[in-house]
C-alpha cells in the first residue's frame, strides 16, 4: 500500500512540473476507486507538501470526488495547488515563432498581404513577381499612344503660350493623381490591396456609386482604346504594305476591313499570354516602338523645316460660343493624351508587397522613370509639330497624317516605313495591356459562379471573342478617332478627379489643411472640366460635322 501511495505522489509531482498543462491528456473515464484509509494517507502526505490548499468541493453522494469526469473536481489535479518546492515554469506557447510578437514586421506583412483567394486565378493578380522595371515597361506602353500625335492640333486653338501652359499643367496634374493611386493601392490599416481601379472605387464609395460613375469610363477606356488601336494598326498595316510594294506591285491589295482583320488576328494570338506579368516583354517592345515613332516624327518635322505660309495665330471662330467650345475641345485633346491611369493599380498589383518592402516603392520608382521618358516624347512632339506645321496640321490624325502628307516625297521611304512599322508593333502591344482589365473581368464572372480557375480553352475563346468584338466595332464605327475631344472629356474623371476624391475619403486629411484644399480643388475642377468638355466635344462634332460611314472604313 505504501508503494502504491508513493507512486501516486510521484505522478503528482511530475504533473505539477509540466510546462503546459493544457497539453496533458485528460481521460474522460472514472479513475479506479481506493479505500478510505488510503485516501486519508494521501491527504496527510498532500498537506505536508502544500503550503496552502483551498478546500475542494466534492459531491456529498460521492465523498471521494474521484468518479467525476470534471478536471476541477479531482484534488490531485486542482490547478490552484502549487507545490512549495517546485519552481514556477512559464508554459511553452504552441504558436509558431514567426507569428510572434503581435506587432512584429512579419505579422504586419501577413496582414498587409491579405488577398482574396480568387485573385490567384485572375490574369491581373495571377503572378505577383513584378518589379520596378516591369512597372516602367507597362507604364510607358500604356502612357504613350496615338492620342499624343494629335497634341499639335490643340495648339492651333490655344496658341504657343496657353498651349504650353495647358500641357505642363495637365502633365503635372495627372502625375500627382497617379502618385495618389500608387499610395492608395495598399492599406496598412485594413491589410487590403486594391488591385483594380473599380475595386478601389467601389470599396470606397459603394457598389452603387461604382456602377454609376466608374464602370462605364473605366471599361470604355479599355474597350474603346482597343477598338481605336485596331483602326490605327490596320490602317498602318495597309500603308506599310503600300510603301513596301510601291507602284510596281501587281498583286491585288487587301481592303481596309481585311487589314483590320489581319491586325486583330495578330492581337488575339498575342492575347493568349496568361497574365499581366507575362506580357512585360511585350510592353517593353511596345514602349520602345512608341518612343521610336514619336522621336522620328518630331525629328522629321523639325529637320525638314517649317512649311511655307505657316501661321501661329490661334484660330478664330465666328461666334464667341463656338470659340469657347473650340478651346474646351483643345483642352480635351490634351487631357486624353495622358492615359493609363485606369491601369495603374493593375500594374502595381503584379508586385509583391511586405511591411519592409511595400509595393508602392518599386512602383513609384518605375513610374518616375517612365514619365521622364513620356515627357521627353510628348513635349517635343507637341512643340516641334506645331512649329513645323502651325495651323496647317491636319485635324484628323495630327502628326501621323502630316508626316506622310507633307514629307511623303522628300523623306526616305525607309524612315516612313519604319515609322509605320513602329506604330503597328506598338498598337499590337498596347492592345494586350489595355485588354487585360477586360480579360480579368470576363474570367472573374466564371470564377465567381463556379469557384474554380477558368480553363485554358475557355480563356482562349473569351479573349478571341473580345478581340473580334472590337474588330466588329472598328468596322462598324471607323470614324471613332474623330471623337478625340469627347473621349478626352469622358476620361478626365478617371485621370484628374477620382483619385483626389478617393484620397479625401480614405486618408481623411485634416480640414483646411494643404492636402485637403488641394484635393478638393483638383477634384472639383476635374469634374467640372469633364462635364464641360463632354458638352464641348458634342458641340464640335455637331458643328463641324463628321463623315459618318458605318461599315465603310476608308
Amino acid at each position: 500500500m505504501a508503494e502504491r501511495n508513493q507512486r501516486e505522489l510521484d505522478i503528482h509531482d511530475e504533473f505539477m512540473e509540466e510546462d503546459d498543462i493544457s497539453a496533458f491528456p485528460v481521460s474522460t473515464t472514472s479513475p479506479p476507486e481506493i479505500d478510505s484509509a488510503s485516501q486519508d494517507h494521501v491527504d496527510d502526505v498532500h498537506n505536508n507538501h502544500v503550503a496552502t490548499a483551498p478546500p475542494v468541493q466534492t459531491d456529498q453522494s460521492n465523498p471521494s470526488g474521484m468518479s467525476s469526469p470534471s478536471l476541477s473536481e479531482k484534488p490531485l489535479l486542482n490547478l490552484s495547488i502549487v507545490p512549495v518546492n517546485v519552481r514556477r515554469v512559464t508554459p511553452r506557447s504552441h504558436t509558431p515563432n514567426f507569428f510572434t510578437p503581435l506587432g512584429s514586421p512579419i505579422r504586419r506583412a501577413i496582414r498587409l498581404t491579405k488577398f482574396d483567394p480568387q485573385d490567384a486565378w485572375l490574369p491581373i493578380t495571377e503572378s505577383r513577381n513584378g518589379n520596378a522595371y516591369y512597372a516602367a515597361f507597362h507604364t510607358l506602353c500604356s502612357g504613350i499612344g496615338i492620342p499624343a500625335l494629335v497634341l499639335p492640333v490643340s495648339f492651333t486653338v490655344l496658341g504657343w503660350t496657353w498651349g504650353i501652359i495647358s500641357l505642363t499643367v495637365a502633365f503635372t496634374w495627372q502625375l500627382y493623381t497617379l502618385w495618389l493611386l500608387v499610395k492608395l493601392h495598399e492599406s496598412t490599416e485594413t491589410g487590403m490591396r486594391y488591385s483594380r481601379y473599380l475595386q478601389l472605387f467601389s470599396s470606397t464609395f459603394g457598389d452603387k456609386m461604382g456602377k454609376i460613375f466608374a464602370v462605364f469610363p473605366i471599361y470604355y477606356l479599355s474597350g474603346g482604346t482597343c477598338v481605336a488601336l485596331i483602326i490605327v494598326g490596320g490602317s498602318s498595316m495597309k500603308l506599310f504594305y503600300e510603301m513596301l510594294c510601291g507602284h510596281e506591285c501587281t498583286s491585288k491589295p487587301l481592303t481596309s476591313v481585311e487589314w483590320y482583320l489581319v491586325f486583330t488576328c495578330a492581337a488575339v494570338v498575342l492575347s493568349q499570354l496568361p497574365n499581366l506579368n507575362s506580357i512585360a516583354g511585350v510592353s517593353l517592345i511596345g514602349a520602345i516602338t512608341a518612343i521610336g515613332y514619336c522621336t522620328i516624327m518630331w525629328l522629321v518635322a523639325v529637320t525638314e523645316g517649317r512649311l511655307d505660309g505657316v501661321s501661329y495665330d490661334p484660330k478664330k471662330e465666328e461666334s464667341n460660343i463656338a470659340m469657347i467650345f473650340s478651346i474646351l475641345n483643345a483642352l480635351g485633346i490634351i487631357a486624353f493624351a495622358f492615359k493609363g491611369h485606369n491601369l495603374t493599380l493593375e500594374i502595381q498589383a503584379t508586385m509583391p508587397s511586405s511591411d519592409k518592402k511595400p509595393s508602392h516603392v518599386p512602383m513609384w520608382r518605375g513610374v518616375k522613370f517612365a514619365y521622364v521618358i513620356i515627357a521627353l516624347c510628348l513635349f517635343p512632339l507637341a512643340i516641334g509639330g506645331y512649329w513645323a506645321y502651325g495651323h496647317k496640321i491636319p485635324p484628323n490624325g495630327g502628326m501621323l497624317t502630316a508626316i506622310y502628307q507633307f514629307h511623303g516625297r522628300d523623306t526616305s521611304t525607309f524612315i516612313l516605313a519604319l515609322t509605320a512599322l513602329f506604330i503597328i508593333v506598338n498598337a499590337v502591344s498596347s492592345f494586350q495591356i489595355f485588354g487585360m482589365p477586360m480579360f480579368d473581368d470576363m474570367e472573374s464572372k466564371y470564377i465567381t459562379r463556379f469557384n474554380k480557375p477558368c480553363p485554358w480553352w475557355l480563356r482562349s475563346i473569351s479573349r478571341a471573342m473580345f478581340g473580334f468584338g472590337c474588330f466588329f466595332m472598328a468596322v462598324a464605327i471607323p470614324f471613332l478617332g474623330s471623337f478625340a475631344g469627347l473621349i478626352g472629356g469622358i476620361a478626365i474623371p478617371i485621370t484628374f478627379a477620382y483619385p483626389c476624391f478617393l484620397w479625401l475619403k480614405i486618408k481623411k486629411p485634416k480640414r483646411y489643411s494643404f492636402m485637403w484644399l488641394l484635393n478638393w480643388t483638383l477634384g472639383l475642377s476635374g469634374t467640372a472640366l469633364s462635364i464641360i468638355l463632354i458638352a464641348a466635344g458634342i458641340y464640335v462634332v455637331i458643328d463641324t460635322g463628321i463623315q459618318v460611314s458605318f461599315f465603310k472604313p476608308q
